[in-house]
């Protein structure tokens, strides 16, 4: 009997000292990757959205799957650094100009141009309404200025974090890369590890999480940054100021679900008072166009993948941008995606088995 005993409190103990190692060594290994977790995890997300792009580049390219990696690699550092290049250097020199004239208290905003002045009947109308709005601004300035100049050099410091988000993006794209260059270990690995955690509850859940990504990232995050795109190209085109700033406020927007036309108004109108009219016209014909950009691609993009509800899509944009910044809004919506579809499969399980 204390035979028996001492048996079962040796089980015991070396059970305990097991699970007491495994979890030191995921907890140890967790912290070492976590300073590279969220972007480890976008990397795969963009891994998972690019799939079918790289299967099909693969055949293309007679089975090189490594090339065909390779190349999608160069073509997403591409879509990355592009804008970059072009907006980052109006958007420096209007934040700095933005900083120095709320340090100074001379922040002001443009009169009406001349050529617009002359157009008959509307063009008192609209230089007096402008007038009006630029009064009340400077009003509003005037009041708030001691406060606003405290932030000044807060505005100096979103470049930097600008950089650090590009630099985030670039790693991202390599890691991604990387998963697809081992596109059919890691898919059985994901396959496995899927079976690991979640068992007999959800068959296939490995399959059901990728479409979810990709219907999340093709239908909401990639249409919000062609709006952006888009939207910051015409910005550049005119010369408003800060272009990338507001290029990235417009994505923000259409990845929460909300509309683009919030920032695209009041710009255009900006546009329509400060340049000559024909400028002004084309400028408010692209916001149209940019405005309804989304409604012409979700039939083509989210009718590829699985329906998430836009409320979902929203929580959780705003949540990821607010834990984890701009890499947080595009990998929320995914992750809180992801959970959706598990409770709504565990659900429809569960009522499949009832009614058995």
């Amino acid at each position: 009997m204390e035979d028996k005993k001492s048996q079962e409190t040796r089980k015991a103990v070396n059970i305990f000292i097991r699970i007491s190692f495994i979890a030191i060594l995921f907890i140890w290994s967790f912290t070492i990757i976590k300073p590279l977790f969220m972007i480890t995890l976008w990397g795969i997300i963009i891994a998972v959205s690019s799939f079918p792009l790289h299967k099909g580049l693969t055949k293309i390219l007679k089975g090189r799957d490594k090339l065909s990696a390779i190349l999608l690699v160069v073509i997403g550092l591409i879509c990355v650094i592009l804008p970059v290049v072009l907006f980052m250097d109006s958007t420096i020199q209007s934040l700095g100009k933005v900083a120095g004239n709320l340090k100074s208290g001379t922040l002001t905003i443009p009169p009406v141009s001349e050529e617009i002045k002359q157009i008959p009947i509307l063009g008192e109308k609209i230089d007096e309404l402008w007038t009006l709005f630029r009064g009340d601004f400077r009003d509003v300035i005037e009041e708030v200025s001691p406060q606003l100049q405290i932030y000044a050099p807060k505005i100096l410091g979103i470049i930097s974090k600008l950089g650090i988000t590009v630099v985030q993006f670039i790693f991202s794209i390599l890691i991604g890369g990387i998963f697809l260059m081992n596109a059919e270990v890691s898919r059985r690995g994901a396959s496995k590890i899927f079976k690991i955690l979640i068992g007999e509850f959800v068959e296939d859940f490995h399959e059901v999480a990728a479409g979810t990504i990709r219907s999340v990232v093709q239908g909401v995050v990639g249409i919000a940054i062609i709006q952006a795109v888009f939207a910051g190209i015409g910005m550049l085109a005119v010369g408003v100021p800060g272009a990338g700033i507001w290029s990235i406020l417009v994505m923000i927007l259409a990845v929460i679900q909300l509309p683009p036309m919030i920032i695209l108004v009041p710009i255009a109108m900006y546009v329509y008072s400060t340049q000559t009219i024909t400028i002004g016209v084309l400028y408010i014909i692209w916001t149209l166009f940019v405005g309804v950009l989304d409604n012409i691609l979700k039939p083509f993009l989210l009718g590829r993948g699985v329906d998430i509800p836009m409320l979902v899509i929203l929580l959780g944009s705003l949540g990821g941008m607010l834990t984890y910044g701009i890499i947080g809004l595009f990998v929320g919506p995914v992750i809180l995606a992801l959970g959706y579809k598990f409770i709504v499969a565990l659900v429809e399980k569960s009522e499949t088995k009832n009614s058995d």
